[in-house]
């Protein structure tokens, strides 16, 4: 039988290792998640009513706009 010792937060003697770094991008990593997300957001959201209204499955109507 193998023993496996997980050596991965621990040395070979039982100390703790210290963190490893973390380089935190904060800002730009929220800016390079949020904008490619809105823009394929929008993108897909007019592809489709674009074939929505091509099929007359949706179109809109003026009526709508009367609230006298």
């Amino acid at each position: 039988m193998v023993n496996s010792v997980r050596t991965a937060t621990s040395s070979k003697t039982g100390g703790v290792l210290p963190e490893p770094h973390k380089t935190s991008f904060g800002l730009i990593r929220l800016v390079l998640t949020v904008i490619p997300g809105l823009l394929i957001g929008a993108a897909i959201s007019k592809n489709i009513a674009n074939f929505l209204e091509e099929n007359d499955l949706f179109v809109p109507s003026d009526d709508d706009d009367d609230d006298d």
